[in-house]
């Protein structure tokens, strides 16, 4: 599948798993480290206006990486969106970026030379330790609304 085709089904996807979940979506003009900007506002019963990046990694199988630039965005959300190649399949994983650096430390990549030179890290197959340490990120609706806005209730 095309990598331009992966992003946009990736893109889609995202965007109909947070609307699904009561939030809204902004999408920035450019692209500098921000894909989407998730955000609920007064009228959905919350206190104030809430808004978090995203920062999207579709794949048309599963991939999960890391990249230190990342780090200076506070609250960013990375959402990994696996198996876009069969939609029946597609999963989400949302992780903050101190998250994804916590698994990477538990799985050693925060020792190797791709991190430790390039501050970079992917993995293309995930194996069951990797998804195991996922497993509490996989989105749902009202896990997503919670990723958010750290509210436990839905509007």
């Amino acid at each position: 599948m095309d990598s331009q085709v992966v992003e946009l089904l990736g893109r889609n996807r995202l965007i109909d798993e947070l609307l699904r979940s009561g939030l809204e979506v902004a999408l920035p003009i450019r692209d500098r480290g921000i894909d989407l900007i998730a955000y609920a506002d007064l009228e959905s019963k919350v206190p104030s206006f809430i808004a978090k990046p995203i920062q999207m990694k579709a794949a048309s199988q599963r991939s999960f990486s890391l990249d230190r630039k990342y780090a200076k965005f506070p609250d960013l959300i990375l959402a990994y969106v696996w198996n876009l190649e069969r939609a029946a399949s597609t999963v989400t994983f949302a992780l903050t970026y101190r998250e994804a650096f916590e698994v990477a430390m538990t799985m050693g990549w925060t020792t190797t030379n791709s991190w430790t030179s390039k501050g970079y890290y992917v993995n293309n197959n995930p194996g069951s330790r990797l998804l195991t340490l996922l497993k509490p990120h996989r989105m749902t609706p009202k896990r997503w609304w919670r990723k958010v806005t750290g509210a436990t209730r839905t509007p």
